[in-house]
């Protein structure tokens, strides 16, 4: 690795919050929008981690310029020691042609531009493209394509940028054309293949193979996922009884909150996003930015019980288990939660229908294979389980969660319990469910 670079190298990445629809399109065919914004996920956080590695050896800074997301919501995802810029507008000629002109105004002397489909593109093919640019005035990093996944320059030089033909095979040699006409001094790195469609995913498979090869033995890492709006009552609660789980992330997305909740989860130090609110939409974007090898939706008013770090791979490890819940214990000493909770829990290891207060969990495989929860506007839960009944058994957990009971102080037990039967029966028979979730705000 070559030790040349001062503080006015600057390495810029293209990228975009992984916003499942809106991330790796070309993919969903074959992944679903939700395993489509995951690969999305892991192949920038792979190159953040070159990037992160380059800054360590060597003096360089680093931006990320983005669609997609605000610079809060990158830094949540990301982490605040980058530099964020929203991308400017235009095609990406235009866009790199801006993101260039501005690091030099800047100070720069040497700008590299990488995106994230690349994932073979490591710190070291980094180092050496700031190093080449002490001798050339243009560094190309070749892609498989017919494009380009790297590209560096020691001035601005927007011609570069004009007429090429963008997500075409002919944009390398369009853009090699240019430079010959302009004399530039040319440098080509190894060529190397993006990951755009589906059958390119073999490139990022064997790459994250070596990944895990490289990494050491832990147990599988648990994504706890929880969805708020105006959860400021209950939330802290819940965050501090998962202060003490081993190999846990947590995830808090929130649709828009008036109250105290993001705070309190930014204080609790935990990843927050922020989002339209939804509870399906909400579980999926958390799914989207998730590392863990198997997901939890929690609600924000729940508590998980003591260990349940070591419930779940256990739960899934057993033949024929595809998802799991734990059995529901509710607030209260009123005897008619008693039975609220007998009957919650019979239907739940008879029939295999916990709901979401029942915290929910599975492997991030499988969600991302389902394609997520669909969204409805209510009992996206109640249809993620039905959906998975047909792969395999849902296992009901015997401890319990502990969920707030004000739904039931505030309605009582028995109107609470007829309006939760009599949505469910509405959802069985048929009835569109953006009907239903109205009916059901107005009994709220």
């Amino acid at each position: 690795m070559t030790d040349r670079t001062t503080a006015h190298d600057r390495l810029i990445i293209f990228t975009r919050y992984p916003e499942p629809g809106k991330a790796k399109t070309r993919l969903i065919p074959a992944l679903g929008a939700i395993g489509a914004a995951a690969i999305h996920r892991q192949m920038t956080e792979h190159t953040l981690m070159q990037a992160r590695m380059l800054l360590a050896s060597q003096s360089v800074t680093v931006d990320v310029q983005f669609a997609e997301g605000d610079c809060e919501r990158m830094a949540d995802w990301l982490g605040a020691d980058l530099n964020y810029q929203v991308q400017a507008s235009g095609d990406l000629g235009e866009r790199m042609a801006h993101a260039f002109e501005t690091a030099f105004a800047a100070g720069s002397t040497a700008v590299v531009i990488i995106g994230t489909d690349c994932p073979q593109l490591d710190v070291d093919l980094l180092a050496k493209a700031f190093g080449e640019l002490r001798q050339h005035d243009l560094v190309l990093g070749p892609a498989v394509d017919g494009g380009y996944y790297l590209i560096g320059l020691r001035r601005p030089i927007p011609e570069l940028f004009r007429g090429i033909a963008w997500s075409t095979a002919d944009v390398l040699a369009q853009t090699l054309v240019i430079a010959h006409q302009r004399s530039l001094r040319v440098c080509h790195l190894p060529t190397l293949a993006d990951v755009d469609y589906p059958a390119d995913l073999e490139v990022w498979e064997q790459v994250n193979a070596q990944r895990q090869s490289n990494r050491p033995t832990a147990r599988p890492l648990i994504s706890v996922i929880i969805p708020v709006l105006n959860e400021a009552d209950h939330l802290a609660q819940t965050l501090n009884g998962l202060r003490s789980a081993a190999n846990v992330e947590v995830i808090v997305v929130d649709g828009g909150s008036q109250d105290q909740t993001v705070a309190i989860a930014q204080s609790h130090g935990v990843r927050t996003v922020s989002t339209v609110p939804g509870r399906a939409h909400q579980m999926n974007v958390g799914a989207a930015v998730a590392q863990g090898d198997s997901l939890l939706f929690l609600h924000g008013d729940t508590w998980l019980p003591s260990g349940f770090e070591t419930l779940i791979p256990s739960a899934l490890a057993q033949p024929g288990v595809v998802a799991g819940a734990f059995r529901l214990q509710i607030r209260g000493k009123n005897w008619g939660l008693r039975v609220v909770e007998w009957s919650v829990n019979w239907r739940s290891r008879w029939l295999q229908l916990p709901y979401g207060d029942q915290a929910i969990f599975l492997k991030a495989a499988t969600f991302q294979a389902l394609g997520g929860f669909p969204a409805l506007p209510i009992m996206e839960d109640f249809e993620l389980v039905r959906r998975l009944q047909p792969q395999g058994r849902i296992l009901i957990v015997p401890t319990a969660v502990l969920t707030s009971d004000r739904r039931w102080q505030k309605f009582g037990i028995i109107r609470t319990t007829l309006v939760h039967q009599l949505v469910i029966l509405a959802y069985f028979l048929g009835v569109d469910p953006d009907r239903i979730a109205r009916w059901y705000r107005r009994q709220r």
